[in-house]
C-alpha cells in the first residue's frame, strides 16, 4: 500500500497543501510547529479516520472555517483508489472512489499505517489501555473474525456494565450477559495468543538490526484465564467469582478488556529496569513488527515515523535509515534530515 497524493484543505493549519509522495522513503521537514506532524497526522486518519493526537476531531479544523478536507490516492499493486474524507462539528463523511462508507474497516482494508510518535517511548511504562491498543489495533486489521468477536465483546460488556450500574440488578439479565463474555473471550484470548507469538518471533530480529547487538527479547502475554480446553468454564468461574466485587464497584473488573502484556528484554521487564534509550529502541521494535506479519507485499502498510530521530544518537539514526529503506513506502518527521535518495519535503510556517 502507498500513498501516491495527498492534498489537505483547511486541515490543522494548512489551509491547502498537496503533495505528491515517492512510493519508497519521504523526509518531512522544517522549524517546529510548521505543521510537519500534522501531515503525517492526515496519513494517519487515511487508516482509521481519527487523529493520535486530538480527541475532538473539530481541532482539525482549521480556525474560522467550518470543515477540512483530506483527499488521497492510495494504491494497492495495480489496484487504485481515491479516499476523499470531510470532517465537520458535525461529524465526518468517508468516501473510496465517490461512494460513501459506513465501517471503518472498509477504509482500513484500502489503507493501513503503521505510527510510531515520540509519547510511544512510554507504552511500556504507560497504562495498560496502551498495550491493549496496539494488539487491537493490529489484531483487527489482520483478522475480520477478531474485528467481529472484540466488537460484539465491547457490545456485551457495556450491556453488563449498564446493568450492574443500575438500581436494581436483574440477576437472570447479569447471569446472561456473564455467560455471554465468558463465551466470547476464549477467542480473542487465542488470537492474541498467537498473534504474540508471531510478534515474538520477528521482535528480536527487528531490534538486533536497529540496534547492532544480542539480546533476549520476548512479549510476556498475561491472559486473565490461560487459553485451553477448559477455558470457558474457567472464565464463567472466574466472572462468577469476581461478581461481588463487580456489583460493589459498578463495573466488570476481570476479563480480556483488563489484560496487558509486558516485554522483557535479557530477563528484565523493561518498563520497569529498561533506560529511556531501550524503552525507544524497542518500542520502535514493537511498532514496526506488524508490518512483517503480512505476507503480500502489496498490503504491506504504510510507515509514519513521526520525530523519531530527536531522542537517537548517530549510530541508531544511521541503522534505523539502513532499516527503512528496506521497506515499502515510509514517512520520517523532522527539523532537519538529510537522506541519499530519499524523496525531501520541505515544510514552511
Amino acid at each position: 500500500m502507498i500513498v501516491k497524493t495527498l492534498s489537505l484543505k483547511n486541515f490543522r493549519n494548512h489551509a491547502y497543501l498537496t503533495y505528491d509522495f515517492s512510493p519508497k522513503l519521504n523526509i518531512l521537514t522544517g522549524p517546529n510547529a510548521a505543521g510537519k506532524t500534522n501531515v503525517a497526522e492526515a496519513i494517519y486518519f487515511l487508516s482509521l479516520a481519527r487523529s493520535f493526537r486530538a480527541n475532538e476531531e473539530t481541532d482539525l479544523i482549521q480556525k474560522g472555517k467550518d470543515k477540512a478536507e483530506i483527499n488521497a490516492v492510495c494504491e494497492e499493486g495495480d489496484l487504485k483508489r481515491k479516499i476523499r474524507i470531510i470532517i465537520t462539528p458535525e461529524g465526518k463523511q468517508i468516501f473510496i472512489n465517490g461512494k460513501t462508507i459506513s465501517k471503518i474497516s472498509e477504509l482500513s482494508n484500502v489503507m493501513n499505517v503503521l505510527l510510531f510518535e515520540p509519547k510511544d517511548v512510554l507504552m511500556f511504562r504507560g497504562s495498560p489501555k496502551t498495550r491493549r491498543n496496539f494488539l487491537d489495533i493490529n489484531l483487527c486489521k489482520k483478522s475480520q473474525p477478531y474485528l467481529d468477536y472484540i466488537s460484539r465483546y465491547n457490545k456485551v460488556l457495556k450491556e453488563r456494565n449498564d446493568l450492574l450500574k443500575s438500581d436494581k440488578v436483574d440477576p437472570i439479565l447479569l447471569e446472561t450477559t456473564t455467560e455471554m463474555l465468558a463465551k466470547l473471550s476464549g477467542p480473542i484470548v487465542s488470537y492474541r495468543q498467537m498473534y504474540v507469538k508471531d510478534i515474538n518471533d520477528i521482535l528480536i530480529k527487528i531490534t538486533r538490526a536497529l540496534t547492532g547487538e544480542e539480546g533476549r527479547l520476548e512479549i510476556i502475554y498475561q491472559p486473565f484465564i490461560e487459553y485451553g480446553k477448559d477455558f470457558q468454564k474457567e472464565a464463567l468461574e472466574a466472572f462468577k467469582k469476581s461478581e461481588e466485587r463487580d456489583l460493589r464497584q459498578k463495573m466488570t473488573t476481570i476479563g480480556v478488556h483488563r489484560e496487558d502484556f509486558s516485554i522483557s528484554l535479557n530477563g528484565r521487564d523493561i518498563g520497569e529496569f529498561g533506560s529511556q534509550g531501550e524503552n525507544r529502541i524497542v518500542s520502535l521494535a514493537l511498532k514496526l513488527s506488524p508490518y512483517f506479519l503480512i505476507e503480500d507485499k502489496d498490503k504491506r502498510p504504510v510507515v509514519v515515523l513521526d520525530d523519531v530521530m530527536s531522542e537517537l544518537d548517530q549510530a541508531h539514526r544511521i541503522r534505523l535509515i539502513k532499516f527503512v529503506k528496506k521497506l515499502e513506502q515510509v514517512f520520517i518527521t523532522a527539523t532537519k534530515l538529510e537522506v541519499e535518495g530519499a524523496a525531501q519535503y520541505q515544510i514552511k510556517k
